[in-house]
């Protein structure tokens, strides 16, 4: 599937610089059969090249009717949010932490996308990105390293640590992400997010369910 997406992208990039360098031809009433005259387009051409790549890079990629042969990838652009479900076990009471509300912001292009996390109390970044698609073998992933600082005033008792989070991306009616992640503080869990809106917000909505701020939240 990479290997037929890159060379897909190679034809459409040749043939655009063909299509461009007979077109300033024509207008110019240049002579491509002269070496000079044909070397001479080549700053235009690569111009008009660049462009249509930062424009593409930016905009076009998103596009249905690229979608597969030329971009393997999903837009995920926009405001996830649902819950995480960690597996800690509280030690005094041998009872899991509830639910907790999170919300996903993931900011996408055609050549990277970032993703920051928040609950009441922290908030995670992250630092490594990538896909894993391979519509052969039925896999659609995105996984991304983080690393996650807790509220200042919950520093005492919640450390700065890092994790990795795999999501499998489902895509349908309605865009859902379920994945796991775990931490260097060796805790693991589930995190189940839908959709919400494309714009990247950057607090919880008021109708979203409201948690209280409690010492199991920072056992994630």
């Amino acid at each position: 599937m990479r290997n037929a997406t890159l060379k897909n992208s190679i034809y459409i990039l040749v043939s655009c610089s063909a299509i461009a360098w007979l077109s300033l031809a024509y207008i110019n009433d240049i002579d491509l059969s002269k070496l000079k005259d044909f070397m001479g387009l080549v700053p235009k051409v690569v111009s008009i090249d660049l462009l249509l790549i930062a424009v593409f890079a930016k905009w076009g990629w998103k596009l249905k009717v690229f979608r597969g042969w030329l971009v393997p990838f999903p837009n995920l652009n926009g405001t996830w949010l649902g819950y995480i479900y960690s597996s800690w076990t509280n030690p005094a009471t041998g009872e899991k932490p509830p639910k907790i509300p999170v919300m996903l912001t993931i900011e996408q292009s055609f050549f990277r996308f970032s993703c920051k996390m928040r609950t009441t109390e922290m908030e995670s970044i992250s630092y490594s990105e990538s896909f894993s698609i391979d519509t052969d073998r039925q896999i659609k992933n995105m996984s991304y390293s983080y690393s996650s600082r807790p509220r200042l005033s919950l520093s005492e008792r919640s450390a700065i640590h890092d994790g990795t989070i795999v999501f499998n991306i489902i895509e349908g009616a309605s865009k859902k992400l379920e994945g796991r992640y775990w931490t260097e503080r060796l805790t693991k869990g589930e995190i189940v997010l839908n959709h919400h809106c494309n714009e990247l917000m950057e607090d919880f909505p008021s109708n979203i369910e409201e948690h209280p701020v409690t010492e199991v939240e920072n056992k994630r």
